[in-house]
């Protein structure tokens, strides 16, 4: 009896084993209209999304192959666990200050042929997707390199995209390439060939026609992995998910990622709505991450200045400082920006001086410095200070010492393990010291604003500087823009550097570089770009060139939010979200096409109010005046091309 009882069990097993590993996986959204199904495709693993029953993704590969063994073939299921995420959070560097998360997790276990196990988990809240893979142990090997990924994205054919082109590796300025600086280029085709045949940069936006958007990117990149991007679209219609190009920085370091056993991959993220609203809203890149250390001190976000991006590399000596510490204080604003070639033109002993003026002005000091170091050529100093531990932690002591608050480091160009590395030493060590720290000609911010408490903000998009140097990027600046909230912004603080009310981005504000954008258009996009210490372009003679209504704008406009709508809009050709802070409310909107639109907007938070109404005329003059919003909360707005508005209470 008890061998005929243990005959029965096995059987049992035997038979429990068989039908898991030939039924489909399924994890859905706490409210049933997303879903996940994962399924074992001749020892393949696969997975598809649906939502609201229309299908999203379509069934794509899974897997990971190390130099210890291969997932992507000859996988078998082991087990599954389900069960709850719930998580209360507060965050005031990005664009909603408390969050609750709630997700169904579905952790599923696979083998290889070998025996080997490979974890998976995926997270399922409403509107979001994040997974990634968990490698355990094996026997006596507790380490590995992860070479590459099967990991994968398919779409409905037809499908458009909204795609930025990963670009090449040592090219650019100063072979300081890649810096996620690459326009994106709205609905085009899934087949069209890239230029250089290196894939696109998270994040990667979708419009599955009348399913809906698809949001895809990754977070949780510390200095335990690479980077990655999306592959070129392949012959059987897949985007995988691809690593560094070894030729980036130089060509040294590695290309995949090392990791210590058990050890986690990076979430991929994969947003979805059946319209933009979730797409613009979403807060999964910090959901799902965690603070990795704790703040040295309390760190204050704010509005700065800074004259190099109108008044150049000639703005950097001791005189035109004391006029942008002027024009900080009389704005109001929390900092100026010091950018590249301070240390020889002003000097540590002279940068003292200016830091103490500006703190008697109530305004305090942010420092560029160049990452460099031997990744490229970039010459502008200070140099040789980030790259290395020693040379930093000398640097930082100096900086505390003279009371500046903040840096920005520039021209890193690379996403492979060594230089996520860089990134976290810097944002690290500077907190050690209390200082504050922007990354520029950088990677995409993968959930660092929760992450890295001293972390505020990233560009990783064609920024203002370009603007300068650019008149294709001039002419093309309202189209860039109404993208950004939709797709780069989204997922991650954006520091653009903008705002400009010089007619003409030179220091005479005559001549050349024609701003071809309206004064409202400017205006608001104070408000559709989100980064927590806004480093805006205004210059000194803008004091009396511009009018009083713009500049009593930008005292009061706040880079801290509390909560943030999508209103309306569509990529690359208009956009309008509405912003709160505290109790205050900042409708904003901007229009890329070549004709006025009129919009019928429903803003509820404004029911019944009279606001402040900041728009352009058919002239392109902006002006202000007051507007009242109707009980129902509808008001119709007119955006001039290349113009904008901004309703606020």
């Amino acid at each position: 009896m008890k061998y005929c009882f243990i005959w029965l069990a096995g059987v049992m097993s035997i038979l429990i084993t068989l039908k898991a590993s030939s039924q489909e996986l399924t994890i859905s959204s706490p409210d049933k209209q997303l879903k996940v199904d994962i399924h074992l495709n001749e020892g393949k693993l696969v997975y598809g999304v649906t939502y609201k029953g229309k299908t999203m993704v379509e069934n794509s590969p899974l897997g990971l192959t190390a130099n210890e063994g291969d997932f992507t073939t000859g996988m078998k299921f082991l087990s599954k666990a389900e069960d709850v995420v719930e998580n209360n959070y507060s965050e005031t560097k990005i664009k909603q200050s408390d969050i609750h998360y709630q997700a169904n997790r579905l952790t599923c276990t696979f083998e290889n042929a070998a025996k080997k196990g490979l974890t998976i988990v995926f997270q399922v809240s409403n509107n979001n997707i994040a997974f990634r893979y968990e490698l355990p142990s094996w026997g006596n090997t507790f380490a590995c390199v992860v070479e590459s990924e099967a990991t994968g994205f398919k779409f409905p054919s037809f499908t458009t995209t909204f795609l930025s082109e990963m670009m090449n590796p040592m090219t650019g300025f100063a072979r300081s390439a890649p810096s996620y600086e690459a326009p994106y280029e709205a609905d085009a085709p899934m087949k069209k060939a890239t230029r250089n045949n290196e894939g696109y940069i998270f994040p990667a936006l979708f419009h599955v026609g009348d399913n809906g958007w698809v949001l895809v990117s990754e977070t949780g990149v510390s200095s335990l992995y690479c980077a990655s991007h999306l592959s070129n679209y392949s012959a059987e219609g897949v985007y995988t998910v691809a690593y560094p190009n070894p030729k980036q920085n130089n060509g040294f370091g590695s290309t995949g990622a090392a990791l210590s056993l058990p050890g986690i991959t990076p979430w991929r993220t994969i947003t979805v709505g059946e319209n933009l609203k979730p797409i613009v809203e979403t807060t999964i890149p910090f959901d799902v991450v965690a603070p990795l250390y704790q703040p040295s001190t309390d760190y204050k976000y704010g509005k700065s200045v800074w004259s190099w991006i109108v008044w150049q590399d000639n703005s950097m000596n001791y005189d035109d400082q004391v006029k942008y510490i002027d024009l900080a204080s009389t704005l109001q604003f929390n900092y100026i920006l010091m950018d590249a070639l301070w240390d020889t033109n002003i000097g540590k002993v002279k940068m003292k001086e200016l830091v103490k003026y500006a703190n008697a002005k109530g305004v305090d000091v942010l420092l560029w410095y160049n990452s460099n170091g031997a990744a490229n050529d970039a010459p502008q100093g200070p140099r040789n200070k980030m790259s290395s531990s020693i040379e930093r932690k000398k640097e930082m002591k100096w900086l505390k010492e003279t009371g500046v608050k903040g840096l920005k480091v520039d021209f890193f160009g690379g996403d492979k393990q060594e230089t996520m590395r860089l990134y976290e030493d810097i944002l690290s060590d500077a907190n050690d010291y209390g200082l504050m720290i922007d990354f520029h000609g950088a990677t995409l911010p993968r959930g660092w604003e929760r992450m890295y408490p001293n972390f505020i903000g990233s560009e990783a998009v064609l920024a203002s500087e370009m603007l300068i140097f650019s008149q294709n990027v001039r002419d093309n600046e309202a189209y860039n823009a109404t993208l950004h909230p939709f797709i780069r912004n989204t997922v991650g603080s954006m520091e653009f550097g903008g705002v400009f009310l010089n007619k003409y981005l030179v220091k005479s504000n005559t001549g050349r570089n024609k701003r071809l954008t309206t004064d409202g258009f400017q205006l608001a996009t104070a408000v559709l770009f989100q980064n927590p210490v806004q480093m805006f372009a205004l210059t000194p003679n803008n004091l009396t060139d511009a009018p009083a209504f713009e500049l009593d704008f930008m005292k009061q406009v706040p880079t801290t939010w509390d909560e943030t709508l999508y209103i309306d809009g569509y990529p690359g050709k208009y956009s309008v979200l509405a912003r709160r802070h505290q109790d205050k409310w900042y409708v904003a909107g901007i229009n890329a096409g070549k004709t006025a639109i009129k919009l019928k907007l429903s803003l509820p938070m404004l029911s019944g109010k009279m606001v402040n109404f900041y728009n352009d005329d058919a002239s392109q003059t902006t002006s202000m005046q007051k507007a009242e919003v109707k009980k129902s909360g509808a008001i119709e707005v007119i955006i001039q091309p290349s113009g904008g508005f901004i309703l606020n209470d």
